[in-house]
């Protein structure tokens, strides 16, 4: 039970990181980026090739990562989303042609890490990082367990009380609420929509690699399974709501964790989109959601 528990708070750290990048960018800036998935799967693939040329320690094989993740989803919102909603008439059509966008962005580096793996499961086996597992009490505990609990717990209240207390994230909830009224305050939406894609690309790149670390390899398809769980969390939690992504990261793995632990493995995946039907049928602005549709 203590085993099954500490899986289920080591899998929430992740599905945490993953989705609270992609909750940032839909919840303040509007953006709901389909290759959010796949920024997660490239950004470990990166790493990865980098570690079968140069023997590095966890810290910079994660910090590879995440750079990657960044500069993917910066690109993207350079060259792809930002070109799209400075043309689009409305909110309503940007957000439709962002949709479509994404799935076509997501599918050049799919592509990429398909045909140079050959569709097999990569990880980072030239990094020097070895765990080391401790016994508490008959529960197996690995480095690697700790560093994905700290940062994923670490990063979710972190981020949760910066937008909840700083100036750029303040600035980040208005554009959710009202971005023309944000602007005219000076609010600059380019600037900040910027940063905040930077930004959930390298929780995303983070996310890959921590996840890559703990199950010792990932597959290109990796990110579509991720992408799926992570509607799940924001539907779960209420959009706009980080502390409500970080309570549905952790019900979405306990429950998975059950599924796991009474051998009903093939149910895995409908526990995600049973979590979503049935919060769109009692609840459809989700746990900690306003009744008001708004994203702050």
């Amino acid at each position: 039970m203590a085993q099954d528990l500490l899986n289920a708070v080591a899998l929430g750290s992740v599905y945490l990181v993953f989705a609270l990048g992609m909750a940032l960018a839909w919840g303040t800036i509007g953006i709901l980026n389909f290759a959010h998935g796949v920024t997660f799967m490239f950004s470990a693939f990166v790493a990865h090739l980098v570690t079968r040329e140069a023997a590095l320690p966890m810290p910079a094989v994660v910090l590879i990562a995440v750079a990657a993740g960044a500069l993917i989803t910066t690109a993207t919102q350079v060259l792809a989303f930002g070109p799209i909603m400075r043309r689009a008439t409305d909110h309503r059509s940007a957000e439709l042609r962002i949709l479509i966008g994404g799935i076509g962005v997501a599918a050049i580096p799919l592509a990429i890490a398909q045909r140079m793996t050959e569709s097999a499961p990569f990880g980072f086996r030239g990094s020097t990082y070895q765990p080391q597992v401790f016994d508490v009490h008959g529960v197996r505990v690995t480095t690697t367990v700790l560093v994905i609990v700290i940062a994923g717990v670490g990063i979710g209240v972190g981020v949760t009380r910066w937008l909840a207390r700083s100036r750029q994230g303040l600035a980040l909830r208005a554009l959710g609420v009202d971005a023309e009224t944000a602007s005219l305050m000076g609010v600059n939406r380019s600037s900040l929509a910027l940063g905040t894609m930077a930004t959930s690309g390298a929780l995303a790149g983070l996310a890959g690699a921590l996840l890559t670390f703990q199950l010792g390899a990932i597959a290109p398809e990796s990110g579509d399974g991720l992408l799926i769980k992570a509607f799940a969390i924001i539907v779960l939690g209420g959009l706009g709501s980080m502390a409500g992504v970080i309570v549905g990261s952790f019900v979405l793995a306990g429950a998975e964790t059950f599924v796991l632990a009474n051998n009903w493995g093939t149910w895995v995946d409908a526990v995600s989109f049973g979590l979503i039907f049935l919060v769109l049928l009692l609840r459809p602005q989700g746990l900690f959601g306003r009744a008001e549709v708004r994203r702050t």
